[in-house]
């Protein structure tokens, strides 16, 4: 694993302030991936996955214009150091691939998701097959990880009205004796999305970031169950108006270059987006990717 990355405290305790707030606290796990040369025995973006020699290879099967390509490595996670992975059964690792390409009508990368026992793994496969066609932004740099706990809040636009509109109102702030940038004065709701909600950056669990799409529920085709957040495959750690997530240990690296910490696996997500990996927590199995 990596060294240690610590997020910096929030400004303050905004459930303290809002008490409505407090029971939507969740726990997610910031992955923090930077370059490395992670084996397939280790928890990575982008790194070697613990495939057994005797299974084939996955192969995209939704691109009709042109030669079947095979899956790229995404992510792999080992629940030993992610506890909000919750495997299903005896399973301890995910492993996630897609194909490196924007595929109609949605425009998402066809993705894959495995969960295994680690144990049960014999021989590694040692060279899986690799794509000849890949999209920019879409082959994930070998990066190691440092996974930290944080607690977040959900987006703006998933609260209820009577919440957004207390965050929206200036005044309830410093009635409630906070100190804010007085930029914040027409749209105090902006620094709660930046400052105080979700993490931005990869991650497992908590709230999902939304960007290109609105708030909307997601339900298992199976069995109708509501479907929970599983990973966050981002575009970027931090951005200039987000730079109070960078870790302590990388403030001063951040202000020097920029994409060591923003960046490191090289992945560029519907124009510097994200997408969200969900997952029925009932089924196991069914997965949902949504922009």
């Amino acid at each position: 694993m990596n060294a240690i990355r610590t997020t910096p405290s929030r400004p303050f305790d905004v459930a303290a302030v809002f008490p409505q707030l407090a029971p939507l606290a969740r726990t997610t796990t910031r992955l923090h991936p930077r370059p490395g040369s992670p084996s397939p025995y280790e928890s990575s973006i982008g790194g070697p996955l613990l495939w057994p020699s005797g299974q084939p290879w996955l192969y995209c099967d939704k691109w009709h214009e042109g030669p079947v390509s095979p899956l790229l490595p995404v992510a792999q996670l080992y629940a030993r150091d992610v506890p909000q992975l919750r495997p299903p059964g005896r399973t301890d690792l995910l492993q996630v691939l897609w194909c490196p390409s924007e595929h109609p009508p949605e425009y998402k990368p066809p993705t894959q998701l495995f969960w295994r026992t680690a144990s049960d793994v014999g021989h590694v496969l040692a060279s899986p097959p690799k794509p000849s066609d890949v999209q920019y932004g879409y082959a994930p740099e070998p990066c190691v990880l440092a996974p930290e706990q944080v607690t977040e809040y959900p987006d703006f636009l998933e609260l209820s009205k009577e919440l957004q509109e207390q965050l929206s109102d200036w005044s309830a702030w410093q009635a409630a004796g906070v100190e804010l940038d007085e930029s914040f004065e027409e749209a105090p709701e902006e620094f709660y999305d930046n400052e105080l909600s979700v993490a931005p950056g990869w991650k497992v669990g908590g709230w999902p970031p939304w960007g290109l799409t609105d708030p909307y529920p997601r339900f298992c085709i199976n069995c109708g169950t509501a479907m929970s957040p599983l990973l966050t495959i981002a575009s970027s750690e931090c951005r200039d108006y987000r730079r109070s997530w960078v870790p302590h240990e990388e403030q001063s690296i951040a202000v020097l270059d920029d994409d060591i910490v923003s960046n490191p696996p090289g992945i560029q997500v519907s124009d510097a987006n994200h997408l969200q990996l969900y997952v029925c927590r009932t089924c196991s199995t069914h997965t949902d990717l949504i922009q």
